[in-house]
């Protein structure tokens, strides 16, 4: 599915972020090199997608340290970016933030500023990409793509977002962060792109809902998004942030 992805995102000229486990690139050096190859920016997704509120601060400095080790010793390329698995650095475990500056990254991607997921959000974040003064130094944050609605921030960043709710939420999100003049930050994950497995029908209907709803049709829905907007890596987000603030 990645390399599907990968000729899709050619044959539309987009450019984007591949978040990498540390395991998966263990086990599958090659792709992970494919996918520097054709342009595109490696990141860290952490090394064995455990999210950040079940481990520990060391822990988690261990994964993150590992990880971006061990994809700039693959693809020789610094690794400047982190997203959370699961969004999973919210309120109360900021100190992830802190651990990444430690260990050398520049931004982070983890930070979904919406309230009505169950297991993750950061509500008091901000929509467009900010930056964060910790105590270990500044870092970027590139939030997931929202819709703001009767003053309510609705996820429209892709995911599960992307196949069971209305394309049109998706393109009002990218489209009004085009008229306020920032990046609108779109995900989608490779298993998504499977259309050939079945459900698993001994998981709950909801379950099976969230995992496997829409499937069908994201492939024609991902053509429509490329060919309406431009996409770039988050790498070209940080390095404008970057240069702004030398300016100011």
């Amino acid at each position: 599915m990645v390399r599907r992805l990968l000729d899709r995102m050619d044959d539309h000229g987009v450019r984007g972020t591949f978040f990498v486990l540390g395991w998966l690139a263990r086990r599958e050096p090659d792709l992970v090199k494919e996918i520097a190859k054709r342009g595109h920016e490696v990141a860290s997704h952490g090394w064995d997608h455990q999210r950040v509120t079940q481990q520990s601060t060391e822990e988690f400095r261990g994964s993150v340290r590992r990880t971006k080790h061990f994809l700039e010793d693959l693809v020789g390329q610094e690794v400047l970016g982190f997203r959370a698995p699961s969004f999973s650095i919210v309120p109360g475990k900021e100190w992830a933030l802190d651990a990444l500056l430690d260990e050398g990254y520049r931004y982070d991607s983890s930070l979904f500023p919406i309230k009505q997921h169950p297991s993750y959000g950061y509500p008091e974040g901000k929509r467009d990409p900010y930056w964060i003064t910790r105590p270990a130094g500044r870092i970027a944050e590139i939030p997931p793509a929202t819709l703001r609605l009767a003053g309510t921030n609705l996820p429209a960043a892709g995911g599960a977002y992307f196949r069971l709710l209305p394309y049109a939420l998706i393109r009002g999100a990218l489209r009004s962060a085009q008229d306020r003049g920032v990046p609108g930050t779109f995900f989608i994950h490779p298993w998504e792109l499977d259309q050939e497995r079945p459900p698993d029908r001994a998981l709950p209907r909801l379950v099976q809902l969230r995992l496997f709803g829409g499937r069908r049709k994201l492939w024609s829905r991902l053509d429509r998004l490329f060919s309406e907007f431009r996409f770039g890596p988050i790498a070209d987000t940080l390095s404008t942030m970057e240069s702004q603030a030398l300016v100011g």
